[in-house]
């Protein structure tokens, strides 16, 4: 991809954690917990803005020529401030670190790149060897991570309601494939294309896990963020794909909004139109693809899903029928019509109930 080409891609930022879930923490009558939480609002609402201004600008991160299929990844610590990147404690190749969160970081951008490049010979987030970054413990008891169109960022969380951000793979492969749908459809970040592009973060960071793991369909547990929330928090991740609306329950955090399916999609002007929320639509139409064709999830059903993404007839403001259609022509093309892929793909979209034109 040309440098002139990546100028009309303009990044967003994109945080793990939705704005709706932080807002009720905003509410707790534990005051710490509401300190914390509208903190990290704060926070995020200030580098949102500074993401528009410089998307404004035309600002796009550097693109180097593609030397290898090897990572190219560094890592920094903020040393709890919030100027970025902070100090470098680990590059490519180096040794381990005797800081856990460096190693889990520095492993996720490298098991993101793996993924990327094997299961697709993607070479990085912009496919021509973009270098990865990653800063950890960025402020002070940050409740988030983000990608803030150059690099991850990584907060400790506060040890209550959320935990080190670098703990699940899955949320660090969710911010970096922000960033590859950045260089591609690049999803306008509002409505149902928000949420498309929510849910291509998830969907390629439960491959990045399953990936990892070396898991089937299966054998995954389809979650996102699983291992991310506190001791004190009633649910077991952030969002479920196998069952939308089933991740959290919690006094502090309210009930998992997410729906499954179009009968219960939410209209809201909150979180640009309620993009970390209908994103369990897509999100359950890929579970049933997967599960339906069975095997490793990234072979037939990731597969499907990148030729939507990087096929160039995904626009930056379609809808999940947009999706619907695309994701059922590209089955056909790689596979064949009236084959297991495209079965498959009709019956996860029906069973959400997003129609299939034609």
């Amino acid at each position: 991809m040309n440098a002139s080409h990546t100028h009309r891609h303009h990044p967003v930022f994109c945080t793990v954690v939705p704005p709706h879930l932080l807002d009720k923490a905003a509410l707790s009558e534990d005051s710490r917990r509401a300190d914390l939480a509208q903190r990290t609002l704060e926070r995020d609402s200030l580098l949102r803005t500074r993401r528009r201004v410089t998307a404004v600008r035309g600002i796009v991160p550097t693109l180097t020529a593609p030397a290898s299929d090897d990572p190219d990844r560094t890592v920094y610590d903020a040393q709890h401030r919030t100027r970025l990147p902070g100090t470098k404690v680990r590059g490519e190749g180096d040794p381990l670190s005797k800081d856990a969160t460096v190693n889990r970081a520095y492993a996720g951008l490298g098991a993101t790149y793996e993924l990327f490049l094997k299961g697709f010979g993607r070479r990085s987030i912009d496919d021509s060897g973009l270098p990865l970054d990653a800063t950890v413990h960025y402020g002070e008891e940050y409740n988030n991570a983000f990608w803030d169109g150059q690099q991850m960022v990584f907060g400790d969380g506060d040890g209550d309601l959320f935990l080190d951000f670098t703990v699940s793979v899955d949320v660090i492969g969710h911010e970096l494939t922000h960033g590859v749908t950045q260089y591609t459809a690049n999803l306008t970040y509002r409505g149902q294309s928000g949420a498309l592009n929510e849910s291509m973060s998830d969907v390629f960071g439960s491959l990045i896990k399953q990936h990892s793991l070396e898991q089937t369909a299966e054998e995954a547990d389809w979650l996102i963020g699983a291992g991310l929330l506190g001791p004190n928090v009633t649910g077991v991740a952030l969002r479920s794909m196998k069952a939308p609306g089933t991740a959290y329950d919690d006094d502090e955090l309210g009930k998992d909004p997410q729906p499954a399916t179009m009968d219960d999609y939410v209209n809201t002007h909150s979180d640009n139109g309620g993009v970390h929320i209908n994103s369990g639509i897509p999100n359950h139409a890929f579970y049933i693809v997967a599960t339906e064709l069975g095997g490793k999830a990234w072979e037939r059903a990731g597969q499907i899903w990148y030729d939507t993404l990087t096929g160039g007839d995904l626009t930056p403001r379609a809808n999940f029928a947009d999706f619907a259609r695309l994701s059922t022509a590209a089955a056909v093309t790689r596979y064949g019509a009236g084959g297991a892929e495209h079965q498959a793909l009709q019956k996860a979209w029906s069973a959400v109930g997003v129609p299939l034109a034609g």
